[in-house]
């Protein structure tokens, strides 16, 4: 029973779709469950932390000059791993809002909504991988499969998000977004090979960065998270 609703008349009125309350029910339980006092502060806090970390970006050699790498994500997969997948999300949340609120946007949202998107499904998968099974080994797997996942995302939304409003915002042409990519890897000739060569390994760096700091950190911090939790 869910709600004081048997879990038999749930189902059927899921099944016919005649009562959204039902549903909007299993959604408040679900966050109120996740959403206690204790959660709540530490997601402020480590979505708070993941904002300043924003704050802090550098280039790497893979990728032309403004594609910067953050450690924003570190405290939201340490967050993830202790208290869980919607967390996780509502700490990405926390993050993108308290950086809108020491930087403001210069994309009219378009990089910080791209930011939130790539770094929620890195961040929730993981988590969701790791809750299988709380084991170092699984940890591994999850970010593994979450860094991946989030890499290909991140390539995807560059293609159609990210490179077009470059385009529009800064009245950059597009020939010379790729033009910068082909002073680094010679073979991209087209906004598709740009992002697979320079887009794609710079996500996968970004998130084997976060990945190998967070194996480090994980052990010394969780017991404090949990500890709110």
């Amino acid at each position: 029973m869910i709600g004081g609703i048997p879990r038999e008349r749930r189902q059927n009125l899921w099944d016919s779709g005649g009562d959204c309350t039902v549903r909007m029910r299993e959604v408040f339980f679900i966050l109120k469950k996740h959403l206690t006092v204790k959660n709540i502060s530490s997601i402020a806090v480590l979505g708070a932390l993941g904002a300043v970390l924003m704050l802090f970006d550098f280039p790497i050699a893979i990728a032309p000059s403004f594609y910067k790498i953050d450690l924003g994500d570190l405290p939201c997969l340490i967050g993830a791993f202790a208290l869980g997948p919607i967390p996780a999300l509502f700490i990405q949340l926390v993050k993108i809002l308290v950086k809108l609120l020491l930087k403001p946007t210069s994309t009219a949202f378009v990089g910080e909504t791209a930011a939130f998107i790539c770094s929620s499904v890195y961040c929730v998968s993981a988590a969701i991988i790791y809750q299988k099974n709380r084991s170092r080994n699984q940890a591994l797997k999850a970010m593994i499969a979450a860094s991946i996942l989030m890499a290909f995302t991140g390539t995807i939304v560059n293609y159609l998000l990210i490179i077009p409003a470059y385009v529009k915002l800064y009245h950059m042409p597009l020939e010379t977004i790729i033009s910068l990519g082909q002073a680094i890897f010679p073979i991209i000739s087209d906004k598709l090979s740009f992002v697979l060569c320079c887009v794609l390994p710079f996500n996968l760096v970004k998130a084997m960065i976060v990945d190998i700091l967070t194996l480090l950190l994980y052990k010394r911090i969780s017991p404090l998270l949990k500890e709110n939790s």
